[in-house]
């Protein structure tokens, strides 16, 4: 086998937006050197002065190097048929990725990260970043921070690495191993300690501090999908590099992880967390009567003091709520705010609506129809428990709602008797309501597959 020992140098830190400043390539036939290559790139962007603060690059000295599109054919050949290793590989590795592409080559080499690596075969030392790692083991780095310092570097290092456990690297290359997907400071046995069920999971950093919290319907899967480029968001790198440690919490099934992860969020705030860090606007279905005395329907954003019939955490969600109401009890989608038609509406000859918005049908009868859905709109006195899978085959998950309020969520065994409200405030843990939560039993008990135990 041929390894391409590749460093970089970059304006940034995310491949979608900042540009490769400099790469040095050394390729190793697993004994020895055979070949190196190195080059300034102009990114053809502005080199931000921290980055020249870091490793000396600065505007001038790329101003004059070639664009990567004049190298880009070199590199790829290079790199052909190699085997891509680099300290944090998926760094490495996506700028290289997204570059050649950008050119027209195609790009899909295996790849070896020298951290995981030295973690698996050399445990124990107390930090595993390049220049540490490198101190700890006597392996001087010339011109640190520069791509051809640090790519001789860690071609030293992955040569140490090979001779210690040739085997070690071998597995590594292996489809199934995930080594070249996950992150670099998370130990491979927490990751395969994962579960394949449904819950909520916690990326925790170096000082165990949570920095993200997620709910999957399988959580393994679901991780592996973060890490593998079947999830492309900037945040991801970031938070990959970050990452010590996995925890998790099995719910049993996937509302009551919504639920869970919408209360940890909110109880921890981690700093990877951005769509639930703040309220989120409510829309509300409103009522009115127009001159003629018809009540009609509009969906607008919940305004202070001013509740609605009924409350969702986005337009579409309320208007296609009330598109299905509005069918269901024949009522005028003109009237209702779903048409906007100059005469009367379009569904008159389709039979949904009776011809109020044509005068043919007297305000007095439409309008109890209307009455009979704002009743069905009305959850305030309910109490009810959802109850859905739970975390083992015998066990029930339960959402407890008193009054229209959410108080908490449990498990019980399957043979426990639920007749009765107190019986299923022993069963639950209580906890504070968020608008998601909210949000998330209104969809599911207008759902079909609900299973929805009622009080009186």
């Amino acid at each position: 086998m041929v390894y391409a020992i590749v460093d970089i140098e970059t304006t940034g830190g995310f491949a979608g937006k900042s540009k490769i400043t400099e790469i040095a390539i050394v390729i190793h036939d697993g004994e020895k050197e055979v070949e190196t290559y190195e080059t300034l790139i102009n990114p053809e962007q502005l080199v931000p002065s921290y980055i020249t603060g870091l490793t000396g690059i600065t505007q001038q000295m790329v101003d004059g190097a070639p664009a990567f599109a004049d190298v880009a054919a070199e590199i790829n050949d290079i790199l052909s048929d190699k085997i891509f290793v680099a300290h944090n590989v998926s760094f490495d590795y996506s700028f290289v990725k997204r570059a050649l592409e950008s050119e027209g080559y195609m790009f899909n080499n295996k790849k070896l990260c020298t951290v995981r690596l030295s973690r698996q075969i050399i445990p124990g030392h107390r930090s595993y970043s390049l220049g540490n790692l490198c101190e700890s083991l006597g392996i001087q780095i010339d011109n640190r921070h520069r791509a051809g310092g640090d790519a001789k570097a860690t071609a030293i290092l992955f040569k140490q690495l090979l001779e210690k456990d040739e085997d070690a690297v071998r597995a590594a290359l292996k489809h199934n191993s995930k080594e070249t997907i996950l992150p670099p400071n998370l130990p491979k046995t927490e990751f395969l300690a994962l579960p394949e069920s449904p819950g909520v999971y916690y990326f925790l950093d170096a000082q165990s501090e949570v920095i993200y919290v997620g709910k999957a319907i399988n959580i393994k899967k679901r991780i592996i999908s973060h890490f593998s480029g079947t999830s492309k968001n900037n945040r991801n790198q970031a938070i990959r590099n970050e990452i010590h440690h996995i925890d998790y919490e099995l719910t049993g099934n996937e509302l009551v992880a919504l639920v869970l992860e919408s209360q940890e969020i909110k109880r921890l705030w981690p700093k990877y967390n951005r769509s639930q860090k703040y309220i989120a606007n409510q829309w509300g279905i409103y009522r009115y009567e127009d001159r003629q005395g018809y009540i009609r329907f509009n969906v607008n954003k919940q305004v202070k003091g001013l509740k609605g019939l009924i409350q969702f955490n986005s337009h579409a969600d309320a208007f296609h709520y009330l598109m299905n109401k509005v069918k269901e009890f024949e009522l005028c989608p003109k009237l209702s705010g779903i048409q906007k038609a100059n005469n009367e509406c379009y569904d008159v000859a389709l039979g949904y609506c009776r011809g109020a918005c044509g005068g043919t049908e007297e305000a007095s009868t439409y309008n109890l129809r209307v009455e009979e859905l704002i009743k069905s709109f009305s959850d305030e006195d309910r109490s009810f428990v959802i109850l859905g899978e739970g975390r083992e085959e015998d066990e029930h998950s339960l959402i407890l709602v008193e009054g229209g309020n959410y108080l908490g969520f449990g498990f019980c065994h399957k043979e426990v008797s639920i007749s009765n409200i107190e019986d299923a405030k022993t069963l639950v843990n209580n906890y504070k309501p968020t608008v998601e939560i909210e949000h998330y039993i209104q969809s599911y008990i207008n759902s079909p597959e609900a299973r929805v135990l009622e009080f009186s």
